[in-house]
């Protein structure tokens, strides 16, 4: 086997600087603060437009509830950003108009919806669980 070269960062490299600014390391080419104010202003959509949508379609979908335990873990002030920010993308997903399925479908218009926020629920295991009681947190 080839041995490899390695270069050894030292202290002295620019990246250790400030090692309090997460900001220095950059994600997807924006910073960890510029990714939560994102979070936050999709998280602001997520709440203006989602009980439009829950009451039009609460009667179609099985999953309702699903969506309201998923609401209540994105309002808990005790979930960190990282993991609300998963939440909020489903939720988007859920509400957006423009869906690999279109919702006006017959019968097969909410899958898509539902494998989205299914992904969520698996990926959140059973820390979602408290959230389906309504008085969680509270």
């Amino acid at each position: 086997m080839k041995e490899r070269d390695f270069e050894i960062i030292t202290p002295d490299d620019e990246i250790f600087e400030n090692l309090g600014d997460l900001g220095a390391f950059r994600t997807g080419g924006k910073t960890e603060r510029e990714i939560e104010e994102d979070y936050k202003e999709r998280a602001g959509f997520v709440e203006e437009k989602l009980w439009n949508k829950v009451q039009r379609v609460g009667k179609k979908i099985s999953f309702a509830k699903d969506i309201m335990a998923l609401f209540s873990y994105m309002k808990d002030p005790f979930v960190s950003w990282h993991r609300k920010a998963i939440v909020v993308m489903g939720l988007v997903y859920f509400i957006s108009p423009i869906d690999t399925i279109p919702d006006i479908a017959p019968l097969v218009g909410y899958l898509d919806d539902l494998g989205v926020i299914t992904a969520v629920i698996k990926f959140l295991g059973s820390e979602l669980i408290p959230y389906y009681d309504s008085k969680y947190r509270k």
